[in-house]
């Protein structure tokens, strides 16, 4: 684990509407890192609120919280990471021999890139991971950029399986990867979600 993540307590939480201004910052900074390294999954200026609002009011947005930034109120403290976990699954990607209810979905994984190799993304994951075994569904699924090998090489390396690659051409994502899941001792950050995720 990075240094930062031992000088520099983290907190997981759901966001709140008052967020939406942080994770908006987040999602398009990474947007942009991502477009500098030819990788064209997510619109290059990031989402717009219409797409992020809907999952901070249905309580699957997660946020990773720098503690001692929020300890001055003088400092802007935006998010340094976000996860989306939830049931939808993409009815373009996924069928139904694939039985979509087996597993919850992550989205708009996104880390700070002051944070960038802290091990935080494997931190969600396995968070993420662990929340879904204990509702006891069988897998956590995600899809990712057809074009980002580099990616998709991660997710293998995280114990994710490539079922399948979809490719419509009006969709850069569409590689499809799924692990089964399981309990996991999560240290990297205290962990203040609820314990029973909403499916919807």
């Amino acid at each position: 684990m990075h240094s930062n993540t031992l000088l520099h307590p983290l907190t997981l939480r759901r966001a709140e509407p008052a967020d939406l201004p942080g994770v908006l910052t987040l999602l398009a900074d990474t947007a942009e890192w991502l477009h500098s390294q030819g990788v064209r999954q997510w619109p290059r200026a990031g989402f717009g609120p219409e797409r992020i609002e809907p999952l901070i009011e249905e309580r699957v947005l997660f946020l990773l919280d720098d503690e001692l930034r929020l300890l001055d109120p003088e400092e802007a403290a935006p998010p340094v990471a976000t996860i989306a976990l939830d049931g939808h699954a993409d009815p373009e990607f996924w069928s139904r021999a694939d039985d979509p209810s087996a597993g919850m979905y992550v989205h708009k994984l996104a880390i700070a890139r002051p944070w960038s190799g802290s091990g935080l993304g494997d931190a969600l994951l396995d968070w993420a991971g662990a929340h879904v075994h204990a509702l006891g569904l069988r897998w956590l699924r995600l899809d990712c950029a057809k074009a980002n090998l580099r990616l998709q090489e991660y997710y293998r390396s995280r114990g994710f399986r490539h079922l399948r690659t979809v490719d419509l051409p009006h969709r850069a994502s569409g590689a499809l990867f799924q692990r089964p899941t399981a309990d996991a001792a999560i240290t990297a950050f205290r962990d203040l979600t609820v314990p029973e995720l909403v499916i919807v």
